[in-house]
């Protein structure tokens, strides 16, 4: 069953043009008339009674009375009909008929329970069957609602209002000026666009609320679900009055994430330049690309390979120069700060500030009620029948192992298929495939990567759901958090896995030439090439993260509904189609729309690209720009999807993003230290600088590449493992060199680490402590200076508490003074009723 509260843009636009209305809806706007034509408002068959809920279900008939369809009210005693079986009828369809009859009754009866319930709580309701769906039209008075607030104890702003003093200090000034820069950013939804919302909205109808809903959704469509106003922002106040403080929020945190990552976008962008107007100035790079230095390389891989020129390995270290420079660590302690405080500063700021939550976000409550499910569990007492909480724990936790083993596992088989493939590829005769073997197997294997995380997240999502259901969590609240964690935990470690094992293992663990590490018998692990995996990871990144960003959030997100669209229009012929919108009602259109499946998808994919664009962007820097660019097209996709493709959500109340918030500020402690080791392990920084200010004797980087590369002596190779091809670049080879920290075989301690390799390792760690020790003071720094509330909205929330004691000190004053006078009769209290009663 879903809940049916909403009205499409085709509806509106028979009742809206800009701000008229047609002349029998201002007369019963005027009056205390209602229309009493039932298919020109959401009206019971009375016409009198609105219609607040449409709850739909399945209705299985048997084959013989499966084409009639009957309408009724609860009023009137629903009767099945019977009709007498033929004389020749088939006994297999007789029987199947009969379960399903059966099947049917059990259903009936577990509805007319449920309706049963609903009337008890003073709801009216009225029943609509057709052939295959069956609506059930729900009716809240008055009394009903005013009661429920009563009860939920729901706070309403009061009529009073008052003004918040905002000095004259610098602070005040700039933000004065930053409004009046931005008023053109500004949605058009102000005084102008809603001056006759504000006259129908008191004294409180349901009808002048109808036509309010109409005009927001109107404006909705036009101010926010386009993509032509990307560059304004949004409408959050609209947003939560029309969906839900819920809903609000998450619009609210995309869009202040979103203006997040333009400084992130620009200061990632001058970087990446930075690097491209330096390339041609690197030592390391020039001395690369000189033939003269006549380097020989060991070969990448046995018998297959063959000694190389660190020539050919120009373009590689170029290109590793654009991100890995010297102002890659500013970039990195930037993002640090940038994720460890001052977006969650800049979000609470934004959120507090927001119109949609001043005076309601810290008066906002959230109640958990018990799941149905957990109520039947603890009703048939299968709870303690079934397992127990600490075998259902013990479950969880050995299958998310198992699951986070899945995913070792496919990293490794991407392992060997690189290992595999650029041995295939060392050996194959055409001169096609000899060429640009290490670009090839990069891009294949984080192709391979990018489609085996798509499916596996599919994968890892319903098994954390399965989970979930398994533990019978007592509210919804509970399921919600729970169901979160563990999608959140295989997701990430689904997306990350390969990109962890690029930047801190792989190349560490091969050993060396004459003595490598073997896998399953004779695959040599891999190693990163001589200006290191940092471009590799690039690579994976930036795959990974456009392709889940193209393919799976927005790809998915527009083809999948728009081909469940046209198939189901391809069911029903153009002029019965035209028929059909002619003749059904708001709630029956709406059942043709798609389910609201809940915000989790949608957090969950800018979790898990907030994680790309802080764990990991030390080693790509233009992850923030690509970020903001999908963020900007996502908003309005989501805007669009809400506004004209879903069913309207129901309504909840919301103080917070919930968990969601906890895990962003897990992953931006997580990426200071990540970027920390990326830094340090996986970029040369750290060696360039130990080489420029320890061994250099001019102290410049000039020698810096063969300060890298250790001595080998081909004599040494073990037995099958020399290149088949000796001779391949034209002379005898009798001493290779291969990139580590090692002493030469005519030393005394031949192939052991060499000093160097100690004096570098300390140095890289004590760059991670001194760079985690640098963010974590200057985030106290940023938390010292700015408050974690504004100074005018805590002088507003003193106010409001001020106002409603004062308000109930006159209730008490006027109650003494009745009783004095005579009059017993209670005065309310002057408060303005709320849209969420």
């Amino acid at each position: 069953m879903f809940l049916s509260r909403r009205s499409s843009r085709d509806k509106a636009s028979q009742y809206v043009r800009g701000v008229t209305f047609p002349s029998h809806l201002r007369k019963a706007q005027q009056g205390n008339e209602r229309p009493k034509d039932p298919k020109l408002w959401p009206y019971f068959q009375d016409g009198l009674r609105r219609i607040d809920y449409v709850l739909t279900y399945h209705v299985q008939k048997p084959q013989s009375t499966r084409k009639q369809s009957s309408k009724s009210c609860l009023c009137c005693k629903f009767r099945r009909e019977q009709s007498n079986p033929p004389a020749h009828e088939d006994p297999e369809l007789a029987a199947q008929e009969q379960r399903l009859d059966y099947h049917d009754d059990d259903q009936r009866l577990r509805r007319e329970e449920f309706e049963e319930n609903l009337r008890e709580m003073g709801l009216e309701m009225e029943r609509e069957e057709g052939v295959s769906v069956g609506f059930l039209k729900i009716h809240a008075p008055w009394e009903v609602l005013c009661r429920e607030a009563e009860f939920m104890k729901l706070k309403m702003p009061t009529f009073k209002k008052y003004e918040v003093s905002h000095g004259s200090s610098i602070v005040e000034k700039v933000n004065m000026f930053m409004q009046k820069v931005t008023a053109p950013l500004q949605p058009n939804v102000g005084e102008n666009r809603m001056e006759n919302v504000k006259h129908l909205s008191y004294p409180f109808s349901r009808e002048k609320m109808y036509v309010i809903l109409i005009l927001s959704l109107q404006i909705l469509y036009e101010e926010w679900a386009s993509y032509s106003i990307f560059y304004k922002y949004q409408p959050i106040g609209l947003i939560r009055k029309y969906f839900g403080e819920k809903v609000g929020l998450y619009f609210a945190w995309l869009g202040v994430y979103t203006q997040m990552l333009i400084p992130a976008a620009i200061v990632g962008v001058i970087v990446f330049l930075y690097g491209c107007a330096t390339v041609e100035d690197n030592i390391p790079s020039m001395e690369v690309c000189d033939e003269r230095n006549n380097i020989t390389m060991c070969p990448m891989c046995d018998r297959a390979c063959s000694y190389w020129k660190l020539v050919t390995a120009c373009g590689t270290a170029r290109a590793s120069h654009l991100f890995d420079n010297a102002a890659t660590v500013f970039f990195a302690i930037f993002m640090a700060l940038w994720g460890h405080y001052l977006f969650p500063l800049f979000f609470t700021f934004k959120l507090v500030l927001s119109p949609a939550y001043v005076g309601n976000c810290f008066l906002c409550f959230s109640q958990s009620h018990p799941r149905a499910e957990y109520e039947f569990h603890v009703m048939k007492k299968s709870l303690k029948k079934e397992q127990s909480p600490k075998s259902l724990f013990l479950l969880c936790v050995f299958v998310c192992s198992m699951q986070i083993c899945v995913t070792l596992a496919i990293v490794f088989g991407v392992v060997l298929y690189r290992v595999s493939i650029m041995t295939a590829l060392h050996m194959s005769s055409t001169p096609t495939f000899r060429t640009n073997i290490r670009a090839t197997v990069k891009t294949t294997a984080a192709i391979i990567n990018l489609i085996i995380i798509i499916i596996m997240d599919e994968v890892y999502g319903a098994i954390a759901r399965w989970l979930t259901i398994m533990e019978v969590p007592k509210t919804d609240k509970s399921f919600e958090e729970r169901l979160i964690f563990k999608t959140f935990i295989l997701k990430f470690a689904n997306a990350f896995t390969p990109i962890v094992y690029l930047a801190f293992f792989r190349g560490r663990i091969i050993g060396r030439p004459g003595k490598y590490i073997y896998v399953m018998g004779s695959y040599r692990m891999e190693e990163c090439a001589h200006a290191g995996c940092l471009m590799e990871l690039c690579i994976q990144l930036c795959i990974t993260m456009l392709g889940k960003q193209l393919i799976q959030n927005n790809l998915f997100e527009i083809g999948v509904p728009k081909l469940k669209k046209m198939l189901r229009q391809r069911k029903i012929d153009k002029k019965h189609q035209e028929e059909l919108n002619k003749t059904l009602h708001r709630h029956e259109k709406d059942h043709f729309l798609g389910p609201f499946v809940g915000l989790n998808p949608e957090y969950m994919e800018m979790i898990i690209q907030f994680g790309m664009v802080t764990v990991f962007v030390a080693s790509f820097p233009l992850a923030p720009l690509f970020a903001l660019l999908n963020n900007i097209i996502e908003i309005r996709l989501d805007a669009k999807k809400f506004v004209t493709e879903l069913r309207r959500p129901i309504a909840v109340r919301a103080k917070d993003i919930g968990i969601w918030y906890t895990l962003l500020r897990g992953l931006s402690k997580v990426a200071v230290i990540v970027n920390a080791f990326v830094i340090a392990f996986t970029s040369d920084l750290i060696p360039r600088l130990v080489y420029q200010y320890m061994y250099s004797p001019d102290g410049t980087l000039h020698g810096f590449v063969n300060h890298t590369l250790s001595y080998f002596n081909v004599s040494h190779f073990q037995p099958g493992t020399e290149p088949m091809e000796p001779m391949h670049l034209g002379y005898k080879v009798e001493v290779c060199r291969y990139k580590d920290y090692r002493d030469p075989p005519w030393s005394a301690t031949p192939y052991e680490f060499s000093r160097e390799f100690w004096a570098i390792l300390a140095a890289r760690l004590a760059f991670v402590i001194v760079f985690q020790n640098v963010v974590m003071l200057m985030s106290d720094f940023v938390d010292w200076l700015i408050p974690d509330i504004p100074k005018d909205i805590s002088i507003q929330i003193h106010k409001e508490r001020n106002l409603i004691v004062e308000l109930f000190m006159k209730q008490e004053r006027g109650k003494k003074y009745r009783n004095t006078i005579g009059d017993p009769s209670p005065q309310p209290l002057r408060s303005r009723p709320s849209s969420q009663a």
